[in-house]
Formats: C-alpha cells, structure tokens, sequence
C-alpha cells in the first residue's frame, strides 16, 4: 500500500484536530490533553487500594471527597480511551496494526526501551511541573489564544531542536 493511503492528510487531521478541539470546549467545558487523565487514573487507584491514604492527603482528598463525581469519569480518561481505541481501529484498517519496536539501525531493543522510559519519566514530571502535557499547553492553550499558548509551543519545539542534536545518535 502506497504511504498517501496509509496516513491520513496532515491538512486534513490539523483541521479536524481544531474541529474536535472546539467541540471539547463546547460540549466539556475543557480543551484536550492526556496528563490529567493519567493523574485522574492515579487518583482514583490510590483511592481504591489505599482509601484511608487518599483522604488523609490533602492532594488526593481534594480529587475523592465528592462520591457522586469520581476521579475515574472525568472527560479526560474517555477522551485518552477513545485516542487509544481510535488509534487501534485506525491502524487496523490501514493495515499497520502490529507489534513492533521503532528505533534506530545502531540503537538495540533494550536501549530502545530504556530511553523510552526515561523520556516518559521525565515528560511525566515535566507535565506536572508545567501543569499540564504539550498538548494541553499548546494545543489547547492556542485554541483559546492564550498567550502562554504560542510561548510554550516555541519552547518545545526550541528545545527538542536543541536535544535532537545530543540525542540523534539514538536514530541515525
């Protein structure tokens, strides 16, 4: 299968990516993003393993105290649900539905794998010290265009340019 038929047209997934970005905002109230589902499922699993611990904390109790609104079915879990089910349902019909490990022809699997989690780590603590993923800074952020929006977007893109260089042994 040729590549025009295997990815969708990037003008067209940048206008439907605004399209569903708008509709967030009407029909949730809230822009998109993905870290604030991952702490929504922390949340809600402390709470469920550690019950006592979460409401003697004073970050946890404040995401468990109301019974009627759990952390668990907050718009953001469906929304990343539907991102990863929708990624799935994508591949599969495009045919690149697999199990495969992308990396560089001189980097092996294990170090693939380490530099993945560490990069995952340190977006994970990058996300809650900015209060938020790159895609609910930037996307989000210019959606509404919200100043800190477009510095954030030069920030990222700035400095994965920078690291690039430093880390481009990892691809090439």
């Amino acid at each position: 299968m040729e590549r025009s038929k295997k990815y969708m047209n990037p003008y067209l997934a940048g206008i439907l990516i605004g399209v569903f970005m708008i509709a967030a905002y009407y029909f949730s109230g809230e822009g998109l993003g993905a870290s604030g589902a991952l702490k929504s499922v922390v949340v809600a699993t402390t709470d469920m393993v550690a019950h006592d611990y979460a409401t003697e904390h004073s970050y946890f109790s404040a995401r468990v105290s109301d019974p009627e609104n759990p952390p668990i079915k907050t718009w953001l879990v469906f929304e990343v649900l539907g991102v990863l089910v929708g990624a799935i349902i994508s591949a599969a019909f495009a045919g690149r539905l697999k199990l495969e490990t992308i990396k560089g022809p001189n980097v092996t699997t294990k170090t693939r794998f380490i530099t993945a989690a560490i990069g995952g780590l340190l977006f994970g603590i990058g996300s809650q010290l900015g209060r938020g993923c790159t895609s609910g800074m930037v996307m989000s952020g210019m959606g509404v265009l919200s100043l800190s929006g477009f510095i954030g977007l030069m920030a990222i893109f700035g400095g994965g340019y920078v690291l690039a260089y430093f880390f481009r042994k990892l691809w090439i």
